[in-house]
């Protein structure tokens, strides 16, 4: 099953990121309050990066590596998808 690490970026400028099997329904539930805590009181939330992965466990470690990642590392990572759009 096709899994999805995501980028949101927040009304406040910060980003969030997740992993998701539908990632329009998961931007819907961050945006009505439901998705998480911290965008609860951050929204709107923009999704601004989308990564397609095999499954479960490879978007789950992909999450990780990315949250782990400065600033300015993802907004390369985002620019770069950009580009690549």
């Amino acid at each position: 099953m096709t899994c999805y690490c995501y980028i949101l970026e927040c009304s406040d400028g910060t980003f969030y990121t997740g992993w998701t099997t539908d990632p329009q329904r998961r931007v819907t539930q961050h945006n009505k309050g439901v998705g998480a805590k911290y965008t609860r009181a951050r929204r709107p939330v923009e999704l601004v990066y989308l990564e397609a992965l095999s499954n479960r466990t490879e978007a789950m470690r992909r999450e990780i590596l990315i949250k782990k990642m400065k600033r300015s590392q993802k907004i390369k990572l985002i620019t770069r998808d950009a580009e690549n759009s």
